[in-house]
């Protein structure tokens, strides 16, 4: 999940909120600058092995992802260095990393493994201001799965 709107400065003064979250515990990680497109790289954010991947939609959009870095299947963490792709075509593709070790895919949206619906990772919100990619250390509530 991302949030891509850019606030004043005024806006970071006091308890804002962004996705009612207080801006005061998101973590700053990197630049967007610094994510190259369709590669992921691995962050600490509040003790926690955190994978972003900057994926770039056919209309040019960015998107940064956050999600858990550590393959369930695997134990191990090696998600960052997965396999971005993609499942579906026009409003129904949603963006995806492949582990490296076993191969299973996961959805970044979500994190939810479509190769093996049991295991899911971690996600986590990415807010991008002034060129800043920030994570909240919190991980959103996984949606159940259908």
């Amino acid at each position: 999940m991302t949030l891509t709107t850019d606030p004043t400065d005024s806006d970071l003064a006091g308890e804002t909120q962004v996705g009612g979250t207080a801006r005061s515990e998101w973590v700053a990680v990197c630049t967007k600058k610094q994510l190259i497109p369709e590669r992921g790289v691995a962050v600490l954010v509040g003790g926690q092995q955190v994978a972003l991947f900057r994926v770039t939609s056919a209309a040019g959009d960015d998107f940064v992802y956050a999600v858990g870095h550590r393959d369930p299947f695997a134990d191990a963490n090696v998600i960052a260095r997965g396999i971005v792709g993609s499942v579906g075509a026009g409003d129904d593709q949603r963006d995806t990393v492949a582990s490296p070790m076993f191969k299973h895919v996961f959805e970044l949206a979500t994190g939810l493994c479509l190769t093996d619906p049991s295991e899911r990772l971690p996600v986590y919100r990415t807010w991008i201001a002034g060129g800043v990619v920030y994570v909240n250390p919190v991980p959103v509530d996984p949606a159940p799965v259908p």
